[in-house]
């Protein structure tokens, strides 16, 4: 199995894509072709040593960037590494695709060359988050600002799909995110979703509030794009505000330094828990294919880490068991609107 890596899509690439990339070869043994411009990745491959790794350079000469519409990473940029990383699944030569760069043109791109899975109107992106007893899937993260009732249940779908097939969870508690737990709570939107949701044949628990993301009582968390990225930032910026908090005020005091140097070890497990770069990245569901989107300041170990998942969703058939819960009588084709190409 394959997987194709964008290498110029990051805050850093491809310094940072290529040494990750590298580890992932190295440590999983998978094969990796790195797309981008080819003389600035062999250049940043020289400074490591890939003897025996199976690693290929595909050329591409163009770049999408973060403040590029998605629409023009489809019409105009057709060379660029996020493209014809792409094409290289829709040709066979990859099984998988890992961006770090703009996940709504990787969105726009991924479902213009591989389409969506018959039975979605919308991919989403999964993120898992830590919780106190395991890990929380949460979609959409960040894909799909504006969402109608139906979308939300077919995250619902793919969410439990993948927390079983993927986190291991026989029977994924899956709630809808909303502001109390109570029926009269939410908005139309959520309220809507929440209604058709109780007759699914999913195990679905209702409404949900945003401490129920960490403390273990759900296993799947359902929302619009636009709630599940402040969900996800605000995670990401309570972490690291927790973490900078404790080193400061062990470093005040001199008890406080020798508790930890007794308590390290429990410290680096925590550290390691809420650690995005242990994750990886976070899936594009919906699509007929395996795309992995990585935050766009990923360090060489989540990098590394997303293209293990990568693999793991591949082998693990995440894809065919979409197909196969979501397949609908009639295939639906990607319009503008829901692409971004409007």
């Amino acid at each position: 199995m394959v997987v194709a890596v964008d290498a110029m899509g990051g805050d850093n690439a491809p310094d940072v894509e290529v040494e990750g990339a590298v580890a992932a070869a190295r440590r999983y043994r998978i094969p990796i072709i790195l797309v981008g411009d080819r003389e600035r990745v062999e250049q940043c491959l020289q400074r490591h040593d890939i003897r025996g790794l199976d690693i290929a350079v595909r050329h591409a000469s163009e770049v999408v960037g973060m403040h590029d519409a998605p629409s023009d990473a489809v019409r105009k940029k057709k060379d660029s590494s996020l493209r014809v990383a792409f094409e290289l699944i829709g040709s066979g030569e990859a099984q998988a695709v890992v961006s770090a760069g703009n996940s709504g043109a990787t969105m726009a791109v991924g479902m213009f060359l591989l389409k969506r899975i018959p039975g979605i109107d919308r991919p989403a992106i999964a993120t898992i988050m830590p919780n106190l007893q395991s890990q929380t899937v949460v979609l959409d993260s960040g894909a799909n600002v504006d969402c109608k009732p139906l979308n939300l249940v077919q995250f619902a779908t793919m969410g439990a799909i993948y927390a079983k097939s993927i986190l291991g969870k026989e029977s994924p508690r899956v709630g809808v995110l909303s502001n109390g737990e109570e029926e009269c709570k939410g908005n139309d939107l959520v309220r809507a979703a929440h209604q058709a949701l109780k007759g699914s044949a999913l195990n679905y628990i209702g409404f949900v509030e945003g401490r129920d993301v960490f403390n273990g009582k759900v296993d799947v968390v359902v929302c619009d794009g636009f709630v599940g990225n402040v969900v996800l930032k605000v995670a990401e910026g309570l972490s690291e505000a927790l973490r900078s908090m404790l080193r400061q005020e062990i470093g005040r005091r001199f008890w406080a330094k020798l508790g930890y140097l007794l308590a390290r070890p429990a410290f680096r497990s925590f550290a390691r828990k809420v650690d995005y770069a242990e994750y990886g990245g976070a899936p594009l569901l919906g699509i007929q294919g395996t795309g992995m989107i990585c935050h766009g300041g990923s360090n060489p170990k989540a990098i590394m880490n997303a293209i293990r998942l990568a693999r793991e969703s591949v082998a693990r058939g995440l894809n065919d068991r979409l197909v196969a819960q979501m397949a609908g009588p009639e295939d639906c084709e990607p319009s503008e609107s829901a692409s971004g190409l409007g």
